[in-house]
């Protein structure tokens, strides 16, 4: 059976004749390319930008082999079998060391290992080097092409395709086959087509409440809403909603829905007023004594060492350093259980390890028992402060080896790779539960006390089933630069 490439993921097929195509990596955008175009047996294998020339030209064959220049063939090194093996071409020889089996999920097996071609440390830069790793599911082992032979089955697609003017970050989420199990907002819709409500407002003159919700499907918050329902009182976030359409709705810890320790009480609604588009919606203010929680373990949020993505936006000018603004994946417990418990964005200017660069505050992964900074648990020189009046933070997991951190400015500029690498040790394979947090750590605001300790403003983000590549990462920090925040 000859084998081919396909242009959403790599399958088995038998066509007519082998098919050449550069070979995508889906991480990255960039192609596998044999460096600095040699010819010679042993020359290495990395990623650059996809060119069209020869040394990014792969040809498959009868007997399973990656072919380029017509003669060479990708090759494992020596034969070997360890994690991080290089890989390199040389002349075609028939030996199980340069045969590949291309799977319908997009990676690419070595046949004599029984191990994935790996872009090395989950890097995206021109020059990263190709070896083979223990496959584990990562966006740096999954592979695209850049032509399409013909008709081929339905998959997931691997990598984020051209999205229309207007598509919402879940619009792309769902785009790049990471679709949205969890998506909140009190400034606009997550998805072009929701039209429902964002939020909940409860007023302390006669305790009446108000849903508010858009205008129109896909906009802004009904501020003017808010404010009429409000005016002359104060009103308070009782619940934030769900756009998903999977229930996992937020309501604030010490309501009857999630009863909290004595401490615990909504935010107030009108705190921060802002701009999105031009107009006016609010933010979810919080301030120590404020979190929402919500039980979504049934609802379609990983659990255990299933992979998961997410991101907010949130304020680099309303921050503290109290136990734990957080948003993300949490114990159904509310107790502080395991280390992989929870996998959660963190944004403060708490640095529990050391080592995070300025004054904060850091973009970091709440993964109980610890918030990590990426790197060594001493020192991550990638790290740096966003004191950015808007910021979008981002953290995914895939559930056993790797976990990666970004940020940004949300009014201009791309996401920054603060972290990308191992899982710290005892954090494999994660223990997550499923329930989610906003506004404070997992072991808060039980009902037989504790209380929230942090400070922190939440305009909107959203979690997401599987492992987001990082051109759906960077598709919705556009997404968010272009809905405009000021």
């Amino acid at each position: 059976m000859l084998a081919t490439l396909v242009a959403t993921a790599l399958v088995w097929s038998e066509p007519a004749s082998a098919a050449t195509t550069p070979l995508i990596g889906t991480g990255s955008g960039r192609c596998l390319d044999v460096s600095g175009a040699s010819q010679s047996n042993g020359a290495s294998v990395q990623i650059w930008d996809c060119n069209g020339q020869a040394n990014q030209q792969w040809t498959t064959t009868g007997s399973s082999e990656l072919r380029v220049y017509g003669g060479k063939c990708l090759d494992v090194t020596g034969a070997g079998t360890a994690d991080g093996t290089a890989v390199t071409i040389w002349d075609c020889n028939g030996q199980n060391n340069q045969k590949w089996r291309l799977n319908t999920d997009g990676s690419v097996t070595a046949v004599g290992a029984n191990k994935c071609l790996d872009v090395s440390g989950y890097g995206t830069a021109n020059g990263t080097k190709v070896h083979i790793w223990t496959c584990h599911g990562g966006t740096n082992q999954k592979w695209t092409t850049g032509t399409d032979p013909g008709p081929t089955p339905t998959v997931t697609p691997t990598s984020t395709p051209t999205l229309p003017a207007g598509a919402r970050p879940c619009d792309i989420y769902a785009s790049g086959g990471t679709p949205c199990v969890a998506a909140h907002s009190t400034t606009r819709a997550l998805y072009a087509a929701y039209g429902g409500n964002l939020y909940q407002v409860r007023r302390s003159s006669d305790n009446a409440t108000r849903n508010i919700g858009l205008p129109v499907a896909g906009g802004v918050a009904d501020a003017a809403a808010q404010d009429a329902f409000c005016a002359g009182t104060t009103c308070v976030v009782t619940v934030v909603y769900d756009q998903s359409g999977r229930g996992n709705d937020l309501w604030y810890q010490g309501s009857s829905v999630v009863p909290g320790s004595p401490q615990s009480r909504p935010a107030v609604a009108t705190t921060e007023s802002l701009t999105v588009g031009g107009a006016k919606a609010y933010s979810l203010y919080i301030n120590p004594g404020n979190s929402y929680w919500r039980d979504g373990h049934l609802t379609g949020v990983p659990t255990g060492s299933a992979p998961e993505g997410m991101y907010m936006v949130t304020s680099g000018t309303h921050v503290n350093g109290g136990c734990c603004f957080d948003y993300g994946n949490s114990e159904t417990t509310r107790k502080a259980d395991a280390a992989g418990a929870m996998d959660a964005i963190n944004f403060s200017t708490q640095c529990w390890f050391g080592g995070c660069s300025g004054g904060g505050p850091w973009v970091q992964a709440d993964l109980e028992w610890g918030l990590y900074p990426g790197g060594s648990q001493s020192w991550n020189p990638n790290q740096r402060a966003f004191p950015h009046k808007f910021v979008t933070a981002t953290l995914k997991n895939n559930g056993t080896s790797r976990f990666a951190i970004k940020g940004s400015n949300a009014q201009s500029g791309s996401l920054y790779t603060l972290y990308d690498g191992s899982l710290p040790p005892g954090y494999s394979p994660m223990r997550k539960q499923g329930a989610i947090i906003l506004g404070s750590g997992g072991d808060c605001c039980k009902p037989d006390g504790g209380a929230n300790l942090s400070a922190g403003t939440f305009y909107e983000g959203a979690m997401v089933a599987g492992y987001p590549s990082d051109a759906t990462e960077n598709a919705v920090q556009a997404s968010v630069v272009a809905a405009g925040y000021r």
